[in-house]
């Protein structure tokens, strides 16, 4: 199957094939073809180049697509999302309004123990439904990868009904889809704190790694939630069944998690609103890469990631949505692009490499998604035509994506 978008105003988003990341000032620069073509076959990109370079007789395809002078784009990726959950908790939107805190809402047993109350009632074809609905969303909005946490089980039945969801939407969408096993969200209802991380590491791991549900293992270490401690033993129980480390640190406090993910080797570390300046230095000797999330800072008026400050230090950085019911109902990643403009003092280019590229890397899928490269998978969308890639954050409600492409298909 051969698919030609012709007409391409700007073809943007090139990387050389072997790239994993861009690094610090390589961040902004965001490598661009003007008045182009891209060819996809089988699902991969196959070719691009400019309009002069077509052959006289055109090229041959199955399907032929009319870019109309716009923005062709690699589809967003996004590294960390909870996408898979049960209802919603605008109550508790009501209470952040009225002054209270998250971790305020936690303490009187709301938040993420709500979720897990909610999704306990739910069936898995239910909770698939609710799901997919949010999922077709967010690839209509140009994403193309997506990682999806569990941890709104806070139970063995219950985490694994989210996995196996989870599990079941990568079989039913064109997107890349990436499972993280995250029971060590919060504190099961009822249960004492250590007694509930003896559970995630002896019991929930154990049975998560025997049906191969997750890619990653994930632990929301900061203050009132899970210790390094705590972090340590359970990356140590998932390391025995290939689970490599993600983590939730440095979002509420700085807890001292983050070293403790570096050294068990983390893909990624995501939130750091209140990272110490300290842990650049750790970042900077490892292979981790450090993912804001500034739609929860937009929704729960928290501090920002120091997004500009790593790059600055040489560090690369990734964004991701953080789509939950509580903290950030939103998957909008042309939104999150947009923000890390305007509040993390990223550039154009630096957003966008970074929402793509970059956040590929973060899900461990950079040979093969993030960019527009030769033999990558064919995931882009299709801009009205703007004046240049500075107006697609600029114009930060505006809906320009038009067409979505998703291995090689449009969706």
């Amino acid at each position: 199957m051969r698919l030609l978008v012709e007409n391409i105003g700007t073809l943007a988003g090139i990387l050389d094939s072997g790239k994993p990341c861009l690094r610090g000032k390589e961040m902004n620069t965001l490598h661009c073809l003007e008045n182009a073509w891209l060819l996809a076959e089988d699902g991969l990109v196959k070719a691009f180049g400019p309009m002069a370079s077509m052959p006289p007789g055109g090229i041959a395809a199955d399907t032929v697509a009319n870019a109309n002078g716009g923005f062709v784009m690699p589809a967003w990726c996004d590294p960390h999302t909870h996408i898979v959950y049960a209802g919603s908790r605008e109550g508790e939107f009501a209470d952040k309004i009225r002054g209270l805190s998250y971790a305020e809402i936690a303490r009187r047993g709301g938040g993420i123990l709500n979720s897990a109350d909610l999704l306990h009632t739910l069936s898995e074809d239910e909770l698939y439904r609710q799901s997919m609905r949010r999922v077709r969303e967010v690839m209509l909005k140009g994403t193309g990868c997506i990682e999806i946490k569990s941890g709104y089980g806070l139970n063995t039945a219950d985490e694994l009904k989210m996995l196996r969801v989870i599990r079941r939407i990568s079989e039913s969408v064109p997107a890349r889809v990436v499972s993280t096993f995250l029971g060590a969200h919060a504190v099961g209802r009822g249960m004492e704190h250590d007694k509930y991380v003896s559970l995630v590491a002896d019991e929930m791991i154990p049975e998560v790694g025997r049906e191969r549900l997750a890619d990653f293992v994930d632990v929301f270490c900061d203050e009132g939630f899970f210790t390094p401690a705590d972090t340590d033993r359970i990356f140590e129980a998932a390391a025995k069944w290939g689970m490599r480390p993600k983590i939730h640190v440095d979002e509420l406090a700085a807890t001292g998690g983050l070293p403790v993910a570096v050294r068990h080797g983390a893909l990624s570390v995501d939130h750091l609103e209140n990272m110490p300046e300290s842990e650049i230095a750790v970042l900077k000797d490892s292979q981790t890469m450090p993912t804001a999330l500034p739609g929860t800072s937009f929704f729960l008026n928290m501090p920002y990631a120091p997004a500009r400050r790593m790059i600055d230090a040489g560090l690369p950085v990734a964004l991701a949505s953080d789509y939950n019911p509580g903290s950030t109902p939103s998957g909008d990643m042309k939104f999150v692009v947009s923000l890390a403009c305007i509040k993390l003092r990223l550039t154009p280019a630096e957003a966008l490499n970074a929402a793509t590229v970059n956040a590929a890397r973060a899900m461990g899928l950079s040979s093969s998604h993030g960019s527009i490269t030769t033999g990558k998978a064919a995931n882009f969308f299709i801009t009205d035509p703007v004046p240049s890639a500075d107006f697609i954050p600029y114009a930060y409600t505006t809906p320009l994506i038009n067409r979505v492409f998703l291995a090689g298909k449009e969706i």
